[in-house]
This record gives C-alpha cells, sequence and structure tokens, in this order.
C-alpha cells in the first residue's frame, strides 16, 4: 500500500500584509476625467473674467486666496497653532485690492499694515504661543495673498490678461509634462522624502514642455521673443517644481494629505495654487525685464 503525499498547506500571509495588499488593490486611482473637468472649469472662469472686465478677474481672485487662506488656517490648527482669521482674510481683501489701485506702493504697504495687524491681534490670545502662531499667521499672509499680489500687479498693463494668461499657461504646463513623462518614463526620485512621485524624468518632461509653451506664447502674445519666452519657460518649471516641493513639505509637517476638499480629484484650492504662486513672482520680474508694461 503506497503512502500518499498530503498536500501542501499554502504560506500563511501575515494579517496585516494581507491587509495592505488588499487596499493597494482596492484603492482607488485618481478620476482623471473629472480631474481635466474641472481643470477646465476654472481655466473657463479665469478666461471669461479676464477677457470681461479687469474687476471680474480681480473679485474671482479674492474669493480664491480668501479660500486658500482659510485653507491655511485650518490646517496649522490641526497641529494646535492658532491662527486669528480676521486679520489675515481682511489683510487678503486689502493686499489684493489696494494693490489692484496703487500697483507695487499698494502691495508692500498693505502687505507690512496686515503683518502689524497680525501682531497686536494676537496679543489678547495671551503669551503661550504667541511666537509661534504670529510665525504661522506672517507666512500665511506671505504665503498666500502677498504672492498673489503680482497677478494683480501683472492686470495693470493694458495686456494684462495676455501676461496673466502666458503665466498661467507655462505652469500648467510644467504639470501636464511632467505628468506624462513622470507616468510613462518615470524611474529616478528626485526627492523621495518631500514628494515621492517626483522623478528627474518627469521634470525634464516639466522643462521641454514649459519652455516650448513659453517660446510660443511669449512673441503671440506679450510681444516679446521666442528666446525670451524659452528662458521665461525654464524659470517657470524651476519655480512651478520648488512650489509643489514646498507645499507637499508643508503638508507632511502637518500630517495632512490635501489642504482641503473643494475641488474635486485636485484637493483644496492650495494644492492647486502652490506651482501658481511660487511662479508669478518669477515670470513677473522676468516680463518686467523683456517686455516692460
Amino acid at each position: 500500500m503506497g503512502l500518499e503525499q498530503a498536500p501542501t498547506p499554502a504560506p500563511e500571509i501575515p494579517e496585516a500584509q494581507a491587509e495592505d495588499t488588499g487596499k493597494k488593490k482596492r484603492r482607488p486611482g485618481r478620476n482623471l476625467p473629472i480631474a481635466v473637468g474641472v481643470g477646465l472649469g476654472l481655466g473657463g472662469l479665469v478666461v471669461a473674467s479676464l477677457y470681461t472686465v479687469k474687476e471680474i478677474f480681480l473679485g474671482v481672485v479674492v474669493v480664491f486666496l480668501g479660500v486658500a487662506v482659510w485653507e491655511l488656517i485650518r490646517a496649522f490648527g490641526t497641529r494646535g497653532i492658532r491662527i486669528e482669521p480676521v486679520p489675515l482674510l481682511a489683510g487678503n481683501l486689502a493686499i489684493l485690492v489696494c494693490t489692484y489701485v496703487w500697483g507695487t506702493t499698494g502691495l508692500v504697504a498693505t502687505f507690512a499694515l496686515t503683518v502689524l495687524a497680525i501682531l497686536l491681534w494676537r496679543l489678547t490670545g495671551g503669551q503661550e504661543g504667541y511666537v509661534r502662531d504670529v510665525t504661522a499667521s506672517v507666512f500665511t499672509a506671505a504665503y498666500a495673498p502677498f504672492l498673489a499680489g503680482f497677478v494683480v500687479l501683472m492686470l495693470h498693463a493694458d495686456d494684462g490678461p495676455n501676461r496673466i494668461i502666458t503665466f498661467i499657461a507655462v505652469t500648467i504646463a510644467s504639470d501636464i509634462g511632467g505628468f506624462f513623462a513622470g507616468t510613462f518614463l518615470g524611474a529616478h526620485k528626485m526627492a523621495p522624502a518631500i514628494s515621492p512621485k517626483k522623478t528627474w524624468e518627469g521634470f525634464t518632461g516639466s522643462s521641454l514642455t514649459c519652455m516650448a509653451v513659453g517660446g510660443v506664447l511669449l512673441p503671440w502674445l506679450v510681444h516679446g521673443t521666442w528666446w525670451q519666452g524659452v528662458i521665461v519657460g525654464a524659470a517657470a518649471v524651476c519655480s512651478a517644481t520648488l512650489g509643489d516641493l514646498i507645499e507637499s513639505m508643508v503638508k507632511r509637517d502637518l500630517g495632512i494629505k490635501d489642504m482641503g476638499t473643494l475641488l474635486p480629484e485636485h484637493g483644496g484650492v492650495m494644492d492647486r495654487l502652490d506651482s501658481l504662486l511660487a511662479t508669478v513672482p518669477v515670470v513677473w520680474l522676468l516680463f518686467q525685464a523683456f517686455v516692460p508694461a
């Protein structure tokens, strides 16, 4: 009578590992059609407001930056950092409106007054955490409304809408070129500790796309030259990438994934503005050098 070999039992998978594997299989990816639809909707709103009445576009900027400031206030609050909303939201309105009326003088003066208001307003909250709270508040004022003020400065020029469209286009080109190059070719991580998805291949794709878009749009819309457009594109890809990394570092430090949930498949308003805010002063400065208003 022969001995039958008992079937070898399947190796057991640790429960935690099995759970992680299941999560990886079940984790949904980004819904690209919805993300594209939201992006096109935002783009349509910007174009429609820019080429009708400039004050409408200014109102759009004020509203979106107000939401961005609120998102930052809530994000810092998750770590017990107390940011008073009144001086920041009032400062957001004052910085953008006064910049539209008085230009760079209005931008600098209202930012300084906003900082002063932050320092004074927080006095009523006592000494505990005072330096921590006002530091985060001043950071928020500089990161959102102050940098956005350079968009309003572009609006001053007769061809202001064309300048803003060019600035937005070269910045978005960084995201688009980086997305496709990183998705299909990405292999070498750029800064895995800060943003694991960024690769050098994606950065190369971003660079080529930005320079191509800048080289086309600057002579077409802003009456510059193609080589000036290439320089604007090269500068924009560097600042846009740094803007993404800066916000990623802020979110990692605060322990959050997104700044908000207002925009489906995009996160919060700040998640869409990070690269734009970092890029706008760079592009504004190059415009002033190449094609002054």
